[in-house]
């Protein structure tokens, strides 16, 4: 079975130009990067599992995540400016397409109850942004050694021009998508 990289090279391109009319390759939208953001504001206080949580994202994507500060001080959350309360991992190259590989083939397919990716979850620029509930789908985390159990959001981004082209891109990729009735 071709790998996402490959089917995109070999078949999504030639699908792209026919559908959307396009002239040239590298009018193609491509997918840029993807994000992989986890706020562990409610973990801020036990620095034991805000490690857990770093070395469980280094195991979903290979990467050691970088801590996020807040920009504000928000006194009903009990934040204020400059304390950590995320961290991000940002993928691009081999590492992306294998983590899309990961996502679309191993990490969805475990989703309890899924019915596809809404077209809600696509931004008015073709982006896609999959909020997970709990981080033990991933095929690498082994549930009975989670202590606590997270959420995250993955943010695959492209350079589509707009939601139709975005859309289409991530159908022809392989991306599971709702069915409407």
């Amino acid at each position: 079975m071709a790998s996402i990289r490959e089917k995109y090279n070999k078949e999504v391109i030639k699908e792209m130009k026919k559908k959307f009319n396009l002239s040239n390759d590298f009018e193609v939208p491509k997918i840029k990067k993807v994000v992989v953001n986890v706020g562990i504001g409610k973990f801020l206080k036990d620095s034991a599992q805000v490690e857990e949580i770093s070395k469980a994202i280094s195991t979903i994507t290979g990467q050691k995540p970088l801590l996020t500060k807040s920009k504000k001080s928000i006194a009903g959350f009990k934040i204020r400016e400059g304390l950590e309360v995320g961290m991000k991992v940002t993928l691009r190259g081999k590492r992306m397409w294998d983590f899309i590989e990961k996502l679309v083939k191993a990490t969805i397919p475990r989703v309890k109850d899924f019915h596809g990716l809404k077209n809600s979850a696509f931004d008015s620029r073709g982006n896609l942004n999959i909020g997970i509930k709990e981080h033990i789908i991933f095929p690498e985390i082994l549930p009975e050694e989670v202590k606590n159990i997270f959420s995250l959001e993955v943010t695959v981004v492209t350079d589509a021009k707009d939601k139709n082209k975005g859309l289409e891109l991530f159908k022809l990729l392989g991306f599971p998508m709702e069915i409407k009735q």
